[in-house]
């Protein structure tokens, strides 16, 4: 049964499990929609248009983006315990500095450290440590660390709405930053108590003559994955979910108000979001580890579609449930399936690299996305009919990802 495929698992890994379960949860405060829940407040502030907010979060993630595949990739080099540390502190400092942000400039610097630490980092570590350390668990590992990204979605922008009449944005990052000085890192020292003897057995599974090289019998590196044709078919259909999704959170009290709904009822209705999102990477963590996540990546996208089709037809307020709830199984999907999909494709031994190469790309097309929107609805489009051009991206990213998988690996020589 599946709950007890999962206990028995979480009870022989509780600890790693756990660490994986902090990481994805401590990178709530550079996601988002964590961030977008402080927009409007920072837009007053600021005297900031749709655009010009979408703007300087789009060159600060953009800034992180070309980052990120170097800062990503020496998590394959640098012991795992320093790496967490070192990110740990940087997203502290982050929310440090966004508290005290006085102009546009640093404004965007702080986009740029909040989404570097937060939403590159936070998650990349996470993601990379449960994809590499774990083999025949990988899907139920992946399912539970993603967890972490629900809880954020269940719980924080709700209390965000709420705290921010109260004690205002830049308060909540500043006390975000001290709670995270005083519990993140000794929780970070504890859980990977132990890890160099998990990194060993990794390493000895990994020099066997015997160990799985992913399906086509060698590991990739990130030059070849480049040279790959497959790859480039992939990125549409796999970035999807990063550019619709982050741009309608960003946008989500733009949404609210365009269908008459009070912005306490969309941020009380994430906990559905969470809901589905939690229930689907459990069962799409059991279905990799089965049957593999090639065979359900090509599904992922079809939930998202009708997603942004509910959004964009329909006004009645239950209806945000309906919506919320197909964006949730995308992303439960899209959560345990990509990062396992890396692995079974290109093997464990430089996910880092490649997953950081990825993860770049994605907050590339994260940064795209609300300016996007932002810009369309400035120009006087409806949020309803950016809804149904997403729907028709993700039809043509999910046509790709079909042909990507019938066709053979450009496989460069050495």
């Amino acid at each position: 049964m599946p709950n007890i495929a999962y206990f028995k698992f979480i009870s022989t890994n509780r600890r790693f499990i756990a660490f994986g379960l902090l990481m994805t949860f401590a990178s709530s405060f550079g996601q988002t929609y964590f961030i977008g829940i402080l927009g409007p407040g920072i837009q007053t502030e600021f005297n900031l248009s749709h655009t010009v907010w979408g703007t300087v979060y789009m060159i600060g993630t953009l800034a992180s983006a070309v980052l990120l595949p170097w800062t990503g990739k020496q998590v394959d080099r640098v012991d795992l315990k320093i790496y967490t540390i070192l990110v740990c502190v940087l997203l502290i400092l982050a929310c440090a500095f966004a508290s005290l942000v006085n102009s546009v400039t640093s404004l965007v610097f702080a986009i740029f450290l909040l989404r570097q630490s937060g939403q590159g980092l936070m998650s990349h570590v996470a993601i990379t440590s449960m994809a590499r350390y774990f083999n025949r668990g990988r899907g139920r590992a992946l399912a539970v660390a993603s967890l972490g990204f629900s809880a954020g979605e269940a719980f924080l922008p709700f209390i965000a709405a709420l705290a921010i009449t109260v004690i205002g944005w830049r308060w909540i990052y500043g006390g975000t930053a001290a709670l995270l000085l005083v519990g993140l890192i000794p929780a970070v020292f504890w859980l990977l108590r132990g890890h160099s003897e998990r990194h060993r057995i990794y390493l000895e599974r990994s020099a066997s003559p015997v160990a799985s090289k992913g399906i086509y019998g060698r590991s990739w590196t990130r030059a070849q994955v480049l040279r790959d044709l497959r790859f480039y078919l992939l990125l549409p259909g796999l970035l999807a979910p990063s550019m619709i999704l982050t741009a309608m959170f960003f946008h989500h009290l733009n949404l609210a108000d365009a269908k008459g709904w009070t912005h306490a009822w969309m941020t009380g209705s994430y906990g559905i979001y969470a809901l589905a999102t939690i229930l689907t990477s459990l069962v799409s963590g059991l279905a990799i580890d089965r049957i593999g996540a090639i065979r359900l990546v090509p599904f992922m996208l079809v939930p998202l579609i009708f997603a942004m089709l509910v959004a964009a037809k329909f006004v009645a307020p239950w209806t945000a449930w309906l919506y919320l709830i197909l964006a949730g199984i995308n992303i439960g999907i899209a959560h345990t399936a990509v990062s396992a999909f890396w692995v079974e494709i290109y093997d464990a031994e430089n996910v880092g690299a490649i997953r950081s190469m990825v993860s770049s790309l994605g907050v590339l097309s994260s940064a795209l996305g609300p300016v996007i929107m932002g810009t369309l609805m400035d120009k006087g489009v409806s949020i309803e009919n950016v809804c149904l051009l997403f729907a028709g991206y993700a039809i043509v990213g999910a046509v790709l990802i079909i042909v990507a998988l019938a066709l053979q690996p450009t496989l460069a020589k050495t």
